[in-house]
This record gives C-alpha cells, sequence and structure tokens, in this order.
C-alpha cells in the first residue's frame, strides 16, 4: 500500500479514536501491526504525535467559541484578582489547574515511556485495564453535575488521571472522562471536560515533536506529504468523533467503548500469538 494511502488512514483512525475513548496511541501501534506496515516514518513516535495537530485544530474549530470566552476570561481573572462569580473565569482556571500535572510529567516521561511500552502485545494488556477503568467509572460516578461545578481539586484530579495516558492504549480521553465521572460529572460534561482540557496538552506535544522533525532530532527523516495527507485525515476525522462524542453521551452509556477495547485487545492477543 503506498505511504500516502497508510498516512491518510492511520490520520483518520487518529481523527476518531483520540476523541473516543478507546485509545488513539494504541491505536497507531495495534493498526501497522496488524495491517504489516513497516515503513519507519509510519510506524514513529513523531509520525503518531503529529497527527495530533491534526485533531488539536479538530478541537479549536469545534470550540473556537468557548476559546473566544475562556481566555479573556482567564485574563480578566488575573487583571481583577478574582473570578467575581464568572463561571467562564472559573472554567478557564479549572482547565489550566487540570493541565498542570501533564504539562509537569510529559517533558520528563514521554519519550523513554512510549518507547518502553511502545508495543502491540503491552497495548493489549492496557485496553483491558482502560476497559475495566471506564465500566467501573460509569457505574460508580455519580453523574450529578456539569464542569462549571468541579472543585480545583476535583480538575488537578482529573489532570493526574490524564497523565497516566502516555502509557499507549490507556487513553487520553478515556482516563480523563473516567475521573471527571468518578468526581460527579455527567458523561457529557466528562467528556467536554477533557476535549477542552486535551487541547493545551496536545498543543505543546505537537509543538515539540514538530521542533525535534525540523531540526532532525526525531530518528527518522521528515516525509512531508504523507505527514500533511494524514494532518488531515485526523482533522477531519477528529471533528466527526467530538461532535457524535458529545451527542451519544446525552442519551447512552460508555459501554459500547469497554467492549469494543475488550474486542480490540483479543484480536490483537490471537495475532500475537499466532505470530
Amino acid at each position: 500500500m503506498p505511504i500516502v494511502l497508510q498516512a491518510l488512514l492511520m490520520g483518520i483512525i487518529q481523527g476518531f479514536t483520540e476523541f473516543l475513548p478507546i485509545s488513539s496511541s494504541g491505536h497507531l501501534i495495534v493498526a501497522p501491526y496488524l495491517f504489516g506496515w513497516d515503513d519507519p516514518f509510519i510506524t514513529s513516535l513523531a509520525f503518531s504525535v503529529m497527527l495530533h495537530m491534526g485533531t488539536l485544530v479538530a478541537l479549536l474549530l469545534y470550540f473556537w467559541r468557548d476559546w473566544l470566552v475562556l481566555v479573556p476570561a482567564g485574563f480578566a481573572t488575573i487583571r481583577d484578582r478574582s473570578f467575581e462569580d464568572d463561571p467562564n473565569r472559573r472554567l478557564a482556571w479549572l482547565i489550566v489547574a487540570a493541565t498542570v500535572p501533564a504539562l509537569i510529567v510529559a517533558p520528563i516521561l514521554n519519550d523513554t515511556l512510549e518507547a518502553a511500552v511502545r508495543s502491540a502485545g503491552v497495548v493489549a494488556i492496557t485496553m483491558v485495564i482502560g476497559a475495566a477503568v471506564l465500566w467501573l467509572a460509569d457505574r460508580w460516578g455519580a453523574k450529578d453535575r456539569g464542569e462549571g461545578r468541579l472543585s480545583f481539586v476535583q480538575a488537578v484530579v482529573i489532570g493526574v488521571a490524564q497523565a497516566f495516558a502516555l502509557v499507549p492504549g490507556i487513553s487520553r480521553s478515556g482516563i480523563s472522562i473516567s475521573a471527571g465521572l468518578l468526581v460527579g460529572l455527567t458523561r457529557e460534561s466528562a467528556a467536554r471536560f477533557s476535549f477542552l482540557m486535551a487541547t493545551p496538552i496536545i498543543a505543546a506535544a505537537g509543538l515539540y515533536e514538530a521542533y525535534k522533525l525540523v531540526k532532525g532530532e526525531s530518528g527518522v527523516p521528515l516525509e512531508l506529504g504523507p505527514l500533511l495527507v494524514g494532518m488531515v485525515g485526523a482533522l477531519v476525522a477528529g471533528l466527526a468523533a467530538i461532535h457524535f462524542m458529545l451527542r451519544y453521551l446525552r442519551t447512552n452509556t460508555l459501554t459500547i467503548f469497554v467492549v469494543y477495547r475488550l474486542i480490540v485487545a483479543a484480536v490483537v492477543i490471537v495475532v500475537f500469538v499466532s505470530r
């Protein structure tokens, strides 16, 4: 299969799985493994991270109205040294609080941890672990509040949970939605807060990886054509996934994603054993 088509399919996979609680990093490892793709650029961590820039654009396009309110509200809080009972000011700083843990952990562990556990066998195990966490959170969570009613401690707890998504197969959206449910958020609010807090994290990781690619420090040659095709695929699929997820969770449980994760894990294990 041509590398450009591989890149497009990887981008589409990234876009959908970034916002569904089924692990984008896990799928970007498993897909080449199952399909037999071995191009070093397609299977590289650098390409995987850069595809996230497509989903970052999807986030900015989908939530642009929110960010036009939240960013000025955050700065107004600093200027006035007060939230002034403004829910947007409070939400802006809740997002900051949730972002801090990953910004601390990621630069220290990202490359080392991803390289150490970047295999299909490990992803099969973490897919099962993530499924269990998602299932328990969906059943134990009170689901009685919106994201604006979070405390700052609860926001940090969700941020700490998000840091565990450095392990492929755990799922950034899955673990942060699970944490949101466990502190009482509704399913839709947990997903919305997860998507908003993902924006600065994805931006930081993508810019860092772009710098390494341009400087030739990523360990693979830059394939500009496949990279752009993959990012466009991730953008389009990401917009569709965000829209679907927020609507779906208004009236449905997370069970379908739990079952899907277990099926993927089973398929990977069967293929792994047969090989």
